[in-house]
């Protein structure tokens, strides 16, 4: 953990983060914790918010972050296309090709059904999550999409048949 010039920088195994500190906000060093210190109470919000990105930041270069996602849907499926590109198929008439930012590692198993997204940055892992799943949202009708996995929807009621 290294501090300067208003930037809090990490490394560890799965690599290196580099933190902007908010002005106002400062971190220092105290044998194996990092404290941080705010000019005044004014800063409390980006106080905690420092924090935070220096938490997830530390976290993020020793053990990783990862998001998993599941594909519901008959036909619907992903697959891995070399190491930097997965294709995903989800009902549309073309194929969805997208490309994995660096830092980014994505698992599809045997089945094709389900996805683990892994890396250092937090918010990075969870923004490739929301760009996946916003390829085909879950629909609230016959529960068919890419969904969280542990995500619970509450599935509709279609319409009732006239007489």
């Amino acid at each position: 953990m290294e501090i300067r010039d208003g930037r809090l920088e990490a490394k560890g195994p799965k690599g290196t983060l580099t933190l902007a500190v908010p002005a106002g906000i400062q971190f220092q060093q105290v044998k194996q914790e990092l404290v941080a210190e705010r000019a005044g109470d004014h800063l409390a919000a980006l106080h905690g918010l420092a924090r935070s990105l220096a938490a997830n930041a530390v976290t993020g270069v020793s053990t990783g972050f990862q998001k998993e996602l599941d594909i519901v849907g008959v036909g619907y499926r992903a697959e891995m296309k070399g190491k930097t590109i997965l294709v995903l198929s989800l009902g549309y008439s073309h194929q969805i090709e997208y490309r994995l930012p660096p830092g980014i590692e994505i698992a599809v198993d045997a089945k094709q059904t389900h996805i683990t997204i892994t890396g250092a940055d937090k918010q990075q892992v969870g923004q490739v999550a929301a760009e996946l799943r916003s390829q085909r949202k879950p629909d609230p009708y016959k529960n068919k999409g890419v969904r969280y996995t542990g995500e619970v929807l509450k599935k509709k009621e279609g319409k009732t048949g006239a007489k």
